[in-house]
């Protein structure tokens, strides 16, 4: 029973395709293709993939319906994160989604979903990304109201995931592996509320997605910080490939 991860699938089978670098980039010709053979080669039926939010590109549920089609076909057991492109998912309609698609797909947000005697817990979390200023090749301020909503929009995710741990604590589960879309710190930070979270209930892993392209692979956190192992899984980090991280 293995548990594997990617983010970043960016599915387009109904929908207009918005990102100029996807259309451009030969990493991300074919890649559903590329994709769904490696999983065929990795993943067992008794296995999980975790889909680290951005899932489509569709604007709603019937603009995603073959994309949801081509993630159900994938093998394994499938665990999917809210991105910050999905649009077809509203929070407060999680239970919805997770009662249409039972036994097909399962949709984490204030719940938790179980790999053997570990919590798979997330939410989909937030980041500040600028306006940065800089000056020479060193950062020299950035754009205070900006970083203040954000501010507000971490606490707001922050809740969701501590809701996620406490939902997996309640029913006994004391192994955690942790997930976010958004990487768990901005590009000035090395600590934040949801690295506090991670350390306050002990997750053995941090796993994350979002940042694309080779000039934002180091945004935030990887390796070990404080006793917890960090990783990127974007689709084009990871070569289309899910990582196994159990």
């Amino acid at each position: 029973m293995g548990l594997f991860a990617i983010g970043d699938l960016h599915l387009h089978f109904q929908s207009e395709l918005k990102a100029p670098g996807q259309l451009r980039d030969p990493l991300w010709r074919n890649h559903e293709e590329r994709f769904r053979r490696n999983c065929e080669k990795l993943i067992g039926p008794e296995d999980t993939l975790v889909l680290v939010g951005d899932h489509s590109w569709g604007r709603n549920l019937t603009e995603c319906e073959k994309d949801l089609e081509y993630i159900c076909a994938l093998p394994g057991k499938k665990v999917l994160l809210r991105g910050n492109h999905d649009m077809f998912w509203d929070a407060k309609k999680t239970d919805a989604l997770n009662r249409q698609f039972a036994g097909k797909l399962f949709f984490l947000q204030n719940n938790y979903a179980a790999c053997g005697d570990c919590a798979i817990v997330g939410t989909k979390g937030y980041t500040f990304e600028g306006p940065f200023y800089v000056r020479g090749n060193r950062i020299v301020d950035w754009d205070r109201t900006e970083e203040a909503h954000a501010r507000k929009l971490v606490e707001r995710e922050a809740e969701r995931l501590q809701a996620s741990f406490e939902a997996a604590r309640k029913d006994g589960y004391s192994r955690f592996v942790m997930f976010l879309h958004y990487p768990p710190t901005d590009i000035l930070e090395r600590n934040s509320p949801f690295t506090a979270m991670a350390e306050k209930y002990g997750a053995e892993q941090v796993i994350y997605a979002h940042c694309h392209g080779e000039g934002r692979f180091h945004d935030s956190l990887e390796g070990r910080h404080h006793g917890i192992l960090y990783t990127l899984v974007s689709g084009d980090r990871l070569g289309w490939t899910p990582l196994r991280i159990l």
